[in-house]
């Protein structure tokens, strides 16, 4: 009995010290790398008259430079619209600013600023937008490409991706113009002309700017927004993302020898082969890893969060586990956590009773920081084994970008703006979707993605999808933010 005395007082023992190292732990808890924003003096909000800014979107709206997947169906005199607009809309800043035109009908426009020695800033935002998909039209309560003025919105087509943002930028730098105000620090605004289709323009703008020398002190595109009920604590929250996934399409390709579907071969054809290596890539998935930016924005926010939250948090050691399950409770929180393999396209015979001479599948990869193209290829050779298919990227991935700091002197100018403007506290995250950005990553010191638009979860599905429309509420912080990132930062 003695011995079993012993025993449980020692169980009792490690049961106290554990509950007093996790009490200790939670209390202690502060967010490495996070830098305090208490000192950076964010400039004053200035005056917007966010009717007539609604009115400068809803022409740009109107305007309908769609990208679609063949580029020959592309509307080119569509971005020479467009272009005559805003030099026509913001006169002072098509004079103060310096304008190239690059490949895909990208903009670069330059305002210099008066100490050289800085390093600039750069803005960015796309011309362009996806299509309307035929046959929904209809289910819009104003036309995709009308730019009503409606219910205290600006509805169409690229009013929030990324149209939005485009008129914010030029509504602030005009604004500031009239002002009389001149920047210290370089202001490049970069506006891409065809970031919805993978294309060129990004690229030549980043060309652009090496070849002037420049190292921009950071870049600053779409990405993520302001959350009304963010899933952590469920108060109001603005994330930045710091970083995005990779992008990379897998073909996957079963040769066959065809023939008539009255006498298929014993092993079914290639399209059952193939039906059985998509299988097996698809249940070869990435793990979940509580890490990187995804993880970071619960981490930043435990201090505030409750009780459990950040007893969880800061003892990642004991609950490291649990917190994964949770975050990847939902398809959107387990994309911030791994690579997701997403088959979308198939392709076999061109009729029913013929069978394929090969069967193809695609499938669109995602790919986190901490993974890579080749380590994702691998993933799917091992996946597929002995099984008679090909495998081969569509076009040159993607890599995932570099991970931007949460402590240097451009995330405390993005950040300190951002939480002024959206009364909010701040947080880093992960971007699963694609920018323009990432490809501005070797000419910059850190890229962030945000948008200070105020938005429900329920929100997000309205970008390329139905009903895309801009508040004004959203469009005058929109304004409001650019103009106070470019005093607090180049001024």
């Amino acid at each position: 009995m003695r011995v079993v005395g012993r025993v449980l007082l020692g169980l009792l023992l490690v049961v106290v010290v554990l509950a007093v190292v996790v009490v200790a732990r939670t209390l202690t808890f502060r967010p490495a790398g996070m830098a305090d924003l208490a000192d950076v003096k964010v400039a004053p909000a200035i005056a917007v008259d966010v009717n007539l800014a609604a009115q400068h979107l809803s022409q740009a709206i109107q305007i309908p430079t769609v990208r679609h997947q063949e580029r020959a169906e592309d509307v080119d005199a569509e971005w020479t619209k467009l272009h005559e607009m805003l030099a026509q809309t913001y006169p002072l800043s098509h004079t103060a600013m310096q304008q190239v035109e690059l490949a895909s009908r990208t903009l670069v426009m330059t305002w210099p600023g008066s100490d050289p020695s800085l390093a600039p800033i750069v803005l960015m935002a796309h011309q362009d937008v996806v299509p309307v998909t035929a046959g929904t039209e209809g289910d819009w309560k104003h036309p995709p490409f009308g730019g009503a003025i409606a219910e205290g919105a600006v509805w169409g087509r690229g009013a929030i991706d990324d149209k939005g943002s485009l008129i914010g930028i030029f509504e602030s730098t005009e604004a500031l113009l009239k002002q009389g105000f001149k920047p210290k620090r370089t202001v490049i605004v970069v506006s891409g002309g065809d970031e919805e289709a993978i294309g060129q323009g990004a690229p030549a703008a980043a060309a652009y700017l090496k070849s002037q020398g420049i190292t921009a002190e950071f870049v600053l595109d779409e990405g993520l927004a302001v959350l009304l009920k963010n899933p952590v604590s469920g108060g109001k929250l603005a994330v930045i993302g710091t970083a995005e996934k990779g992008y990379a399409t897998l073909k996957v390709t079963a040769p066959a020898t065809g023939g008539h579907s009255s006498a298929p071969p014993a092993d079914g054809g290639g399209v059952v082969t193939l039906a059985r290596a998509v299988t097996a890539i698809s249940e070869k998935g990435f793990p979940l890893k509580f890490t990187g930016p995804g993880a970071d924005m619960v981490r930043s926010l435990a201090p505030t969060a409750p009780f459990a939250i950040r007893m969880a948090v800061a003892n990642e050691w004991l609950f490291g586990p649990l917190m994964t399950k949770q975050a990847a409770a939902t398809p959107s929180g387990a994309a911030l956590l791994h690579t997701t393999i997403a088959p979308t396209m198939l392709k076999g015979s061109p009729k029913e009773n013929v069978l394929p001479q090969d069967a193809t599948a695609f499938i669109n990869y995602r790919i986190a920081p901490g993974d890579t193209s080749a380590t994702v290829m691998a993933r799917a050779r091992n996946a597929v084994g002995t099984l008679p298919v090909e495998l081969a990227w569509t076009r040159t991935p993607n890599e995932p970008s570099p991970v931007s700091s949460t402590r240097s002197w451009g995330w405390k100018m993005v950040a300190a703006t951002a939480a002024a403007v959206a009364q909010a506290p701040v947080a880093p995250s992960l971007v699963t979707a694609g920018t323009d950005s990432r490809y501005l990553a070797p000419v910059a010191k850190d890229v962030y993605r945000f948008q200070p638009v105020e938005f429900e979860m329920s929100d997000i599905e309205m970008i390329h999808g139905t009903n895309e429309h801009m508040t004004l509420k959203n469009l005058e912080k929109m304004v409001q933010f650019y103009a106070r990132l470019i005093v607090t930062s180049a001024g």
